[in-house]
């Protein structure tokens, strides 16, 4: 059962759901969207809508999250529509047969893998980019030759409702569905069977998605979260290093899940970078940064209210003024919170960055790998041999080198988690061998029929076998 409160403005109402997913299910049936013309189409539909309704998503967004319009543009949009244009360009390749070599104890025969469609894709949104986390998986479900059914996020109604009204009118109705709702809607579609389910969110409700696909053993990909780690070498550029940090944890008032959560910096070097990191806040959104228009807000009071709670009895030394009217939380510094405060054991998913101070940076490693395996990592370093010391003894589902989260620009590196913080993974070809079954085939000839498999076994035939084996 989910839990939760649940908005009742933009709902889809329950005895409609499952006719839509049965309306899919006949729709992928009849096979059309397997033909890379429907698949290339819809894919630069998706472009379309983006492109064509550009100004209301930048507005939803803004009235959801407070965010400004570039940001907005960089994070989500742009995305999308970079996501489309390079799918489009190798997907015809990303379709062919895929040919493996064939042993000898198989001759006469050729191998290959063909990929082919699930059938229908459910995608559960997210409120922290609504836009980018319904449109991104569903161009890789699109590409595989799927149908989709979209939940976008409640959390972030005037995103929700312009999905919900747009995608009718720019894709195939009969291959794409929309459903709004919370907990009710949410828990009736996974009473339903789908072919595949990816969510993005939480380890709690992906908990809940788990169990739900398990119930009809459905596949599933999970892109949760965590606490994921910036390690700060004081052997490091510190100006380029304190910029970065700051766009990469503060973009969205550090509502992303690959936002740094927590940085790890040796106890010499932390009064520098926490000067550096403050000059390069109020540089980016001025001193008076609650009246700066390219700073974001708290997505709604509950968030809010959990975040001002994780301030309580921290060593603040930067920030932490916040208005609950205008769900406004400045970004704020707190050094050395307590290991198993909820500070340091939650995923923060907001504007606090805790900076833990070490007696030499070697101890950064085991302390990241007592913990769970976050999303992401960062590490800033010059030292080559401490880059490799992290690279082989953490494990992270990605890591970025001097940088924050712009792994995610690639889409010819998948985007996924490890461990708590999620399963599978998407974007560019890896996407779309997600949401494909790799079926293997081998073809043989009927010219070439050795006995040696059939009985009688004889002794000749074992060591015969057993030389070709």
């Amino acid at each position: 059962m989910l839990t939760g409160s649940s908005s009742r403005n933009n709902t889809t109402n329950l005895s409609l759901i499952g006719p839509k997913i049965e309306g899919l299910r006949q729709t992928f049936a009849a096979g059309h969207t397997k033909n890379i013309a429907w698949r290339i189409t819809q894919l630069k539909q998706i472009k379309k809508l983006v492109v064509e309704q550009q100004e209301a998503i930048l507005l939803g967004l803004q009235k959801d999250l407070g965010r400004c319009d570039m940001e907005s543009w960089t994070a989500e949009l742009g995305g999308v529509i970079s996501e489309v244009e390079h799918t489009v360009k190798h997907l015809k390749k990303w379709m062919k047969p895929r040919k493996v070599s064939t042993p000898v104890v198989t001759q006469p025969a050729s191998s290959y893998v063909l990929p082919e469609p699930l059938g229908t894709v459910l995608i559960i949104g997210a409120w922290n980019y609504p836009i980018l986390l319904a449109l991104g998986p569903l161009i890789a479900a699109v590409s595989a030759g799927n149908c989709a059914l979209i939940k976008p996020s409640e959390l972030s109604p005037n995103t929700s409702a312009l999905i919900a009204q747009q995608i009718p009118k720019y894709l195939d109705q009969q291959a794409v569905a929309v459903v709004e709702g919370a907990v009710d809607e949410t828990s009736e579609l996974l009473k339903h069977q789908f072919d595949h389910i990816i969510y993005t969110g939480g380890e709690l409700v992906g908990k809940v998605v788990m169990r739900a696909a398990a119930e009809f053993l459905t596949p599933i990909t999970l892109e949760l979260g965590g606490k994921s780690p910036c390690i700060v070498d004081s052997n490091t550029n510190l100006e380029v290093t304190a910029a970065r940090i700051v766009w990469s944890k503060f973009m969205n008032a550090g509502q992303t899940c690959v936002a740094p959560d927590y940085v790890l910096v040796e106890k010499c070097f932390a009064p520098q970078l926490i000067e550096a990191i403050k000059v390069k806040i109020e540089a980016f959104y001025s001193a008076n940064i609650s009246e700066s228009n390219d700073y974001g807000r708290i997505v709604n009071g509950r968030h809010f209210s959990r975040l001002v709670t994780y301030l309580e009895g921290q060593n603040i030394v930067y920030g932490g003024d916040n208005d609950a009217d205008s769900s406004y939380i400045q970004p704020t510094i707190v050094l050395d919170p307590a290991v198993d405060s909820p500070l340091m054991e939650q995923e923060i998913f907001g504007p606090i960055l805790p900076i833990i101070t070490l007696e030499n940076i070697q101890q950064a490693v085991p302390f990241v790998t007592k913990r769970a395996k976050p999303l992401s990592l960062y590490l800033y370093t010059k030292d080559k041999n401490f880059e490799q010391v992290v690279l082989k003894q953490t494990s992270a589902g990605m890591v970025c080198i001097n940088d924050g989260f712009m792994f995610a620009a690639n889409p010819n590196l998948p985007f996924g988690g490890v461990g708590a913080s999620g399963m599978g993974a998407y974007h560019g070809k890896t996407g779309f061998d997600n949401f494909s079954h790799l079926k293997t085939i081998m073809k043989r000839s009927f010219w070439f029929d050795i006995p040696l498999r059939y009985p009688p076994f004889t002794s000749s035939k074992f060591t015969l076998l057993k030389k070709l084996l």
